[in-house]
């Protein structure tokens, strides 16, 4: 059989790290194959090296029969190789027909740019005003964007890392519908996803990596969920989990909130009302760009303007307060955004654990901050939530997405705070690493900690919220308890 790809032991370290281990891929005309492991299993790795990124130490690719080594990702562009990022690669202050326009062939006029893009969002149902500045979009639109940009390069292999995280099921249906058709037109699709039940529906080969090194090669579609994750992590994963009961103590009330967005395609927050109880997890879901983060921005206090309403913590009134306030209340609050937000990529993860903790008299001693103690806090964080790095002193941007997740998820999980407000905590993270996720969540909902959890995932919502609303065109819906909300309930709302 002739391949369209072939990689034959591919080998890349970075200092003792080995991030792929002899690695061998065949990859066929027209074929959809997923690449899965856990984070920091060397998936990110070996694709940077496809598409140019990454120099690999040893070993060899073939394109077409014809040995491959792109010197850079222009290259791979012109070999026919396009990629979507797990990470943006957006210029945040142009527009987005700016940010596509960039990097396309020179032969190819605006006018013609424009309009493929109409084609593309039509078979997409992904519509984006076209003049938009990136910087007011959310991670969703974002998302949308690197997509519409790697298809207008007309690739004949397409790499996606994690496409599907921040688009809801009817964009991920068609999606999926798309892929298949450029399948069908003989165009390769790689996948690297974390979502095993997407994989099983769309992929029709998988080759499965630990610990960099290739573990399995196989079919999706006949094993389980289970059974792929097995292998992914090396041991079985929790499918369901037992909620607490709550206390009958509210200890957040959102009354009433109204905030006007300035931003000229900003999402304002209409009347938004809710309150949750002590040891409760709360759950708001909707699709991207429906004011998820312009909520998470006025609960955290990085918007602190709000027009009308109250915002009451254990019965205190605490709009004006600003997020360093409220941390000091023994507040969390973990944002989607992990690089830039979270967390800032060229310091290291000793020093991102002291950005959220610089009140905290325990970091410091006689006036100077105490490294013996930042040290331990920051190994309790990466070895309780399994962060794979080379150790404390690591860039945060040396971390593979999942594993900055994990980083930063912990970083706030271990403060024991009174409440935990999280948007989109296990984006991007592998099956296993979500269920850690999860568990601390719920350890901490059982000890008496109050959680609310914005997630565009309706299952990870199900699986361990008490109750759940919907966010739609910054509008809150009645709350829901999570064993009687129906598909057509989430739906109803969802189209309001």
């Amino acid at each position: 059989m002739n391949y369209v790809l072939e990689i034959k032991d591919i080998t890349k370290s970075f200092f003792d790290i080995k991030a792929n281990k002899n690695i061998s891929l065949k990859l066929k005309e027209g074929e959809i194959h997923a690449l899965l492991g856990e984070n920091g299993a060397g998936k990110s790795t070996l694709v940077k090296i496809i598409y140019g990124i990454l120099k690999p130490d040893s070993g060899s690719m073939f394109l077409d029969g014809v040995k491959y080594s792109p010197l850079n990702p222009d290259s791979a562009r012109k070999h026919g190789i396009g990629m979507v990022f797990q990470h943006f690669s957006l210029f945040e202050s142009l527009t987005v027909l700016d940010n596509l326009i960039l990097g396309q062939k020179n032969n190819i006029s605006r006018a013609d740019i424009i309009n493929k893009l109409s084609q593309i969002q039509h078979d997409y149902d992904l519509f984006l005003d076209l003049n938009k500045i990136v910087a007011t979009l959310s991670a969703g639109e974002k998302q949308k964007v690197e997509i519409m940009r790697c298809l207008l390069q007309d690739p004949k292999i397409i790499i996606l890392d994690e496409p599907t995280s921040v688009l809801n099921p009817e964009e991920v249906k068609k999606l999926f519908s798309f892929l298949k058709k450029l399948s069908d037109e003989g165009v390769i699709i790689l996948y690297i996803s974390h979502k095993l039940q997407e994989i099983k529906e769309l992929c029709d080969s998988a080759t499965i990596l630990r610990s960099g090194m290739v573990v399995k090669n196989c079919d999706p579609k006949v094993l389980s969920i289970n059974e792929l994750a097995k292998f992914m992590i090396g041991k079985d994963i929790i499918e369901s989990y037992d909620l607490s009961q709550t206390e009958n103590i509210d200890v957040m009330n959102v009354v009433d909130i109204v905030y006007v967005n300035p931003e000229l395609y900003g999402i304002s927050l209409e009347k938004v009302n809710f309150s949750v109880k002590k040891g409760e997890i709360f759950g708001i879901a909707g699709i991207a760009g429906n004011g998820q983060s312009e909520l998470m921005k006025v609960l955290s206090g990085e918007i602190n303007d709000i027009k009308n309403g109250s915002i009451l913590f254990n019965g205190v009134k605490i709009n004006s307060l600003n997020i360093n306030d409220r941390r000091k209340k023994s507040m969390v609050f973990i944002p989607e955004d992990r690089l830039g937000h979270s967390a800032i990529g060229n310091l290291s993860l000793n020093e991102n654990i002291l950005l959220t903790n610089l009140w905290d008299s325990d970091f410091f001693k006689n006036g100077m901050i105490d490294n013996v103690y930042l040290d331990n806090k920051t190994r309790e964080v990466i070895d309780k939530f399994n962060v794979v790095c080379s150790d404390e002193n690591s860039l945060a941007s040396s971390l593979s997405g999942g594993n900055l997740q994990k980083f930063v998820v912990g970083r706030e999980i271990l403060k024991n705070p009174n409440i935990i407000v999280c948007e989109q905590p296990t984006w991007g993270v592998d099956i296993g690493s979500a269920n850690v996720i999860h568990e601390f969540l719920l350890r901490k909902a059982n000890m008496g900690t109050t959680i609310i959890i914005i997630s565009q995932d309706m299952d990870e919502l199900r699986n361990i919220c008490h109750r759940i609303a919907i966010i739609s065109n910054g509008k809150l819906s009645q709350t829901y308890n999570t064993a009687d909300i129906t598909s057509e309930d989430i739906a109803i709302e969802m189209a309001k």
